[in-house]
């Protein structure tokens, strides 16, 4: 949804990206000119692809941008590493420097198996090294959040710009019965850490739907109890539905910035979240949302146990997601685009051609 934000900015760009689904991508770019790298040939998928990542950065530095004067990019690994014309001005919309190679890069070590370990310590140095060479070629970084601003100013060594995501808020609108039921709306990663509500809502014995997939899915569903119910992805309509009638969304993981957390109050429903990261940019304690401080079971159980949602205003949560509208996402990013454009030396301001769009790489991380 952030890369379809962006590419409403530039409709006539081209758009580059190292895989392209349009199933997965639900047709959002089919009137669009896309082009691929040679990882397409491969046909990586959603269970397959992660066998290729050691190709991505490869991928990415094979396009060629040349005779374009513009490339925006929206990166959460890759994508900020390709390399365009020196004449040309590359803004970086960052979602957050990756993580394998950076904040989780210890803990993906640590779950891997010892045959494995030292070679993928091997490769995750080598990303880093990578990532940090390409991030010194980007002109201008633009994060999604005050968290990611600080990474890419530790990891990158780069000055940023807070510019929070776009949230479709029209989506959503407060209103209808409230059920029993609490909610989880993610991606089923291991850093997501939804074994953290399971078996919190286990030993609450209250309902909680889990909305995603991902590889966790076949663990969760073994460490669940009767109070749990997985529903898989579910088309757009389905998520609003259960927001709106939940009591409250759970959020569990360290977010960057956090959407779901924002589309739950824009449903006018609170949001219980651990206390790091982007919802605490995102919820207003005490009005819209709760805090937990540990990303454990226990913490988070008494959370729950302690916070009425029904309390909660559904006016005020409301209130709090207007700010992240999308309409200010891309008034915002053509803003900071243009700034970034204006400051360049003469000899590199875009203006030869229309802006081409270097796009996201699709590696789910």
């Amino acid at each position: 949804r952030v890369f379809a934000a962006i590419c409403d900015v530039w409709p006539q760009a081209d758009v580059f990206t190292a895989v392209y689904d349009e199933e997965g991508t639900e047709g959002r770019f089919a009137h669009r000119r896309i082009q691929t790298s040679f990882l397409q040939r491969l046909r990586p998928t959603a269970r397959t692809f992660r066998t290729f990542l050691p190709l991505y950065p490869a991928a990415i530095e094979s396009f060629d941008l040349a005779g374009y004067d513009l490339v925006v990019s929206s990166s959460s690994a890759w994508a900020h590493g390709v390399i365009v014309e020196e004449s040309a001005v590359h803004v970086c919309y960052c979602h957050n420097p990756f993580r394998y190679a950076w904040s989780e890069r210890e803990a993906a070590l640590g779950t891997s198996g010892r045959l494995l370990r030292p070679g993928l310590r091997w490769l995750f140095n080598h990303w880093r090294q990578w990532d940090w060479i390409a991030a010194q070629r980007v002109d201008r970084y633009l994060a999604n959040s005050d968290l990611t601003r600080r990474r890419v100013q530790r990891y990158y060594g780069r000055e940023s710009t807070v510019l929070p995501p776009p949230v479709e808020t029209a989506r959503f609108a407060p209103g209808g019965p409230v059920g029993e039921y609490y909610l989880v709306v993610s991606e089923l990663m291991f850093h997501k850490r939804i074994e953290v509500a399971v078996e919190a809502f286990n030993r609450l014995r209250r309902p909680l739907v889990v909305v995603g997939d991902g590889p966790e899915l076949r663990r969760l569903r073994r460490i669940a109890g009767p109070t749990v119910r997985f529903e898989g992805r579910v088309p757009d309509q389905r998520v609003a539905e259960l927001m709106q009638g939940a009591r409250a969304l759970v959020v569990t993981a360290t977010e960057e910035f956090g959407i779901a957390a924002v589309e739950a109050q824009a449903a006018g429903r609170p949001v219980i979240a651990l206390a790091e990261g982007g919802a605490c940019e995102t919820v207003i304690d005490g009005e819209t949302g709760t805090f937990y401080d540990r990303p454990d079971p226990d913490a988070l159980a008494a959370a729950v146990a302690a916070f009425d949602p029904l309390e909660v205003d559904p006016a005020a949560c409301a209130a709090q997601a207007a700010r992240f509208d999308v309409g200010r996402f891309r008034e915002g990013l053509r803003a900071l685009v243009t700034e970034a454009c204006a400051a360049a030396p003469n000899g590199r301001r875009a203006r030869r051609r229309p802006a081409r769009r270097a796009g996201r790489v699709l590696t789910g991380a």
